[in-house]
């Protein structure tokens, strides 16, 4: 019920692109989602702790990886402009673990977030995950996909495209780990899917009684 609330709200908050969904998760600070609630990329961090936020508030900022992180996104054309929050193009960001932690979080501290992340995911329902970084991709492997998520090496997966349950992954090593090659490979891979119709849709019109098409997911 949580997530069909936030589906039928989305289209009302598009205009407030920080915390579109008024989560209030049970600490402070915390970091929340950023970007376009009708997004076709959504890109999945750890926690600010790793990918930054803590300071600005906003997830993918404040540490330098992050800033190369997003000007890959520009050069791929999934944002307009880097900064402290970005320009985003049809792109959301968020954290597995919202909460600015003291230390390294739990299993159990990511338990006690994963009903956000898994609400937001399908409330924004993108065509295309981008989970960064191995915990990030092993979650996202576990819920949208069909590969084992305990094997995941990501120098062989970083910008590759793994067809999920609804979605295309690609997985994105770290930016705090790429050499030159891997920021490249990763605009080529944005550049690419771009170029082709990424949506994952199949068209049911066939079996309705008039010609139009009828697309789902």
């Amino acid at each position: 019920m949580f997530v069909a609330a936030l589906r039928s709200n989305v289209k009302n908050v598009t205009a407030r692109q920080s915390n579109p969904f008024g989560f209030e998760p049970p600490c402070e600070p915390f970091v929340p989602g950023y970007g376009d609630a009708n997004a076709h990329f959504h890109v999945v961090g750890d926690h600010p702790g790793v990918h930054g936020g803590a300071d600005s508030g906003y997830p993918f900022t404040d540490f330098a990886a992050s800033e190369r992180l997003q000007r890959a996104l520009v050069a791929g054309g999934l944002l307009e402009e880097t900064g402290t929050p970005p320009v985003v193009d049809r792109t959301y960001f968020s954290y597995l673990h919202l909460c600015v932690p003291e230390g390294v979080p739990t299993p159990d501290d990511y338990a006690d977030q994963e009903s956000f992340f898994d609400a937001e995911l399908r409330a924004i329902a993108a065509h295309v995950l981008l989970p960064v970084g191995e915990r990030a991709t092993k979650h996202v492997f576990a819920i949208a996909t069909a590969r084992d998520a305990d094997d995941v090496d990501m120098d062989a997966l970083h910008a590759t495209e793994v067809p999920g349950s609804g979605w295309l992954v690609y997985p994105i090593k770290d930016p705090a780990q790429w050499s030159d090659d891997d920021e490249r490979a990763l605009v080529d891979a944005l550049e690419a899917i771009r170029s082709r119709d990424y949506r994952r849709r199949a068209d049911l019109g066939r079996f309705l009684p008039d010609d139009e098409p009828y697309m789902v997911r």
